[in-house]
Order: structure tokens, then C-alpha cells, then sequence
């Protein structure tokens, strides 16, 4: 199987788990005289077994991220790359809308009013998330790629 698939199936795993956890809390009480909409022991039961899937998934993919090479590190390193690359674009592009002005009153109605000025240099701001952008898909394909070439390990 490879690596891509197997997150296709944690996704899964995942939706399934909080689906369950959604319906036994919903059939844990029921009123006395009438039956409940579902059994909750045996959706419990079977919620179990999706969480146990749902950790051996993990365990293989977290093992598959840490053992497979790329570029100048592994999977893992790539990834926590991508995440704070992530960070880093929205913190920036939080910064230029900011200091232009974005969501703010952008007029004066009297000559009196105190005017609003940046403090930030927006159009390099724009510029550095531009980059940040362009390094983050371009981490973010080689992830991809990886994910389609590499096989889970057991």
C-alpha cells in the first residue's frame, strides 16, 4: 500500500470514529418506555475497532514519514516544513492587511481627523508572502509526489 492511500484511510478512519462518537452519545440515554434509536454498547464495540485501525494507521504512516528520505532530510522534515511555512504566510499576509488598512476606514471625513499610517512596508510584506507562497506549493508537490511513491512500512 502506499503512503498516499494509507492517509486516504486515517481520513477515513477518523470521519468514521466521530461519526460513532456522535451516535453513542446520542443513544447513551433514552427515555424509560421507549427503545432506544441505536445500541450504544455495540456502537461503542465497534468504535473501538475503528480507533485501533485508526492507531495502527498512525503508527504505520508516522513510521513510513520518519524512515522515508527526502531532499535534505525525511518525510517528517518535510513536513513540519510545510507546517510552519504555512505559519509563516499567514503571518505575514495578517501583517500586510493590517498595515494597508484592510477592513479599516480608509477615508477622512474632517481635515481635523488624525490620519492612519502603516508601520509596516506593505509591498515587500506582499512580496515575501508571494515567496512564501511559491516555496510552500512547491514543499507542499514534493510532499504529494512522496506520499504516491513510497510504500507503507509495517
Amino acid at each position: 500500500m502506499k503512503l498516499a492511500e494509507a492517509l486516504a484511510l486515517r481520513a477515513d478512519a477518523s470521519r468514521r470514529a466521530e461519526q460513532l462518537r456522535a451516535r453513542v452519545t446520542s443513544s447513551a440515554r433514552y427515555q424509560e418506555g421507549e427503545t432506544p434509536a441505536e445500541d450504544a454498547a455495540a456502537l461503542l464495540t465497534e468504535a473501538g475497532t475503528v480507533l485501533g485501525e485508526l492507531e495502527s494507521l498512525i503508527r504505520r504512516i508516522n513510521r513510513t514519514n520518519a524512515a522515508t528520505p527526502v531532499e535534505d532530510g525525511t518525510l517528517t522534515d518535510a513536513l513540519a516544513r510545510r507546517d510552519v511555512l504555512r505559519l509563516r504566510h499567514a503571518m505575514v499576509t495578517s501583517a500586510a492587511d493590517a498595515a494597508a488598512g484592510d477592513g479599516q476606514r480608509a477615508y477622512r471625513q474632517l481635515r481635523s481627523e488624525l490620519r492612519m499610517i502603516p508601520a509596516l512596508p506593505v509591498a515587500d510584506l506582499r512580496r515575501q508572502a508571494d515567496d512564501l507562497a511559491r516555496e510552500l506549493r512547491e514543499v507542499d508537490t514534493l510532499i504529494q509526489r512522496i506520499n504516491w511513491e513510497a510504500d507503507l512500512l509495517d
